[in-house]
């Protein structure tokens, strides 16, 4: 699968106030800005094609360098030609550093200054993961954005341990950078397993809910001089007010020449404010793992098809979406496919529900590049709700 003579590269093409609309430029292709990354953990994003993804108008997807370290292993994807190969995809990927994986595993992990010890969720066999580590194995898959490797603090958590942990944060950062850099210099320095020699790193900023650390992890972070920069550790557990205020302030002390990124992150309204805020890139689980639970979001707000209410609606599940499940499928059917456990209920689930949050994407690249993302704003929030609709 031969990759493009792009090479990385962004640039802003419009702004409305705080929002911008840009283009990224990556061997495997552009994506535009302000863009969404469906989550395919293992290479596949759960209950789809990548046909399917395609035909959503997915521009990129989101790996995992955890759980492709332990299956099927980097080593094994790199000889096979790098994550692109491997799995069938031809646009562009970009992995998480398997940072935030390790540190939800709680009891079976063991932090030092030096990396995490941990517990293999599939065989219990005893790991090690490192920044240098995972700036290794990302380079043996070849994604086109790599992740420096993070501790991502929980919610609540104190300042002072909130500090702690940005600080080691900082500290590994630097690790990652040094060892991203000498890869690029001496491709051999991994035994010719490099995939993708155009790949780059992206660093992280941490501090938790407190301004004082954020500004802090922004300043020194910038200062290692990473390809782009992304705002980790927040959709932790912490109210929305403080998710928007928090990522708002740490948006307006990254450079504005640099894509900003935010972890992990959200609800469509979420998207919404964010984007008002500044934010270029967004990935999140939810649209997925919500619709092979039966939660379908629409314009209206989140819909539990799973209901008895649905049983004979024969109602699209948002009569005013164009996604192939609202053009042929009632609510009533979905319901009965949910109820039944049948693959296809979740299949036609996430793909309505990618529709949906790709398709805010769209709209509001469309809104920023009029110069009407205000008004956009506005008829989103008085349309959607987050309370389940009827």
């Amino acid at each position: 699968m031969p990759q493009s003579d792009t090479r990385f590269s962004f640039r802003v093409t419009h702004r409305d106030r705080g929002a911008r609309a840009g283009e990224i430029g990556t061997p495997h292709g552009i994506i535009r800005t302000p863009a969404f990354a469906p989550v395919g953990t293992r290479g596949a994003v759960k209950g789809l094609t990548h046909r399917d993804v395609i035909g959503l108008g997915a521009q990129l997807v989101l790996a995992n360098t955890y759980h492709l370290h332990l299956r099927p292993g980097a080593r094994l994807v790199a000889r096979a030609g790098g994550l692109h190969r491997f799995i069938g995809w031809d646009r562009p990927i970009l992995t998480d550093s398997g940072g935030y994986q390790v540190f939800s595993l709680g009891a079976r992990r063991e932090i030092d200054e030096d990396g995490v010890w941990f517990r293999s969720h599939l065989d219990g066999s005893r790991q090690r993961l490192t920044p240098e580590g995972a700036t290794d194995i990302q380079a043996r898959l070849g994604s086109d954005i790599a992740m420096a490797f993070d501790e991502c603090a929980s919610y609540p958590v104190s300042e002072a341990q909130a500090a702690a942990s940005m600080r080691r944060t900082l500290r590994w950062a630097r690790r990652c950078r040094a060892r991203f850099l000498e890869i690029g210099g001496d491709p051999a320095s991994l035994q010719g397993e490099v995939t993708n020699p155009g790949q780059v790193q992206f660093g992280i900023v941490q501090g938790g809910v407190y301004d004082r650390l954020r500004a802090c992890s922004a300043r020194e972070t910038v200062a290692l001089g990473f390809e782009g920069y992304a705002i980790g550790g927040l959709s932790v557990g912490e109210p929305v007010d403080v998710m928007y205020e928090v990522a708002a302030g740490t948006a307006a002390r990254l450079p504005d020449d640099r894509v900003r990124y935010l972890m992990g992150t959200g609800m469509p309204d979420d998207l919404v404010e964010c984007v008002a805020a500044g934010i270029d890139l967004f990935d999140c689980v939810l649209p997925t793992r919500n619709a092979r639970n039966g939660q379908l979001l629409t314009r209206g707000g989140p819909l539990s098809i799973k209901q008895a209410r649905f049983a004979e609606d024969a109602r699209p599940p948002d009569p005013g979406c164009a996604c192939y499940t609202c053009r042929r499928y009632s609510r009533a059917y979905l319901r009965y496919l949910h109820v039944a456990g049948e693959m296809a209920g979740r299949t036609l689930n996430t793909l309505h529900n990618l529709h949906f949050y790709l398709d805010t994407m769209r709209r509001m690249r469309e809104a920023i590049a009029f110069g009407t993302f205000d008004s956009f704003r506005r008829r989103f929030q008085e349309t959607f709700s987050r309370r389940p609709r009827s």
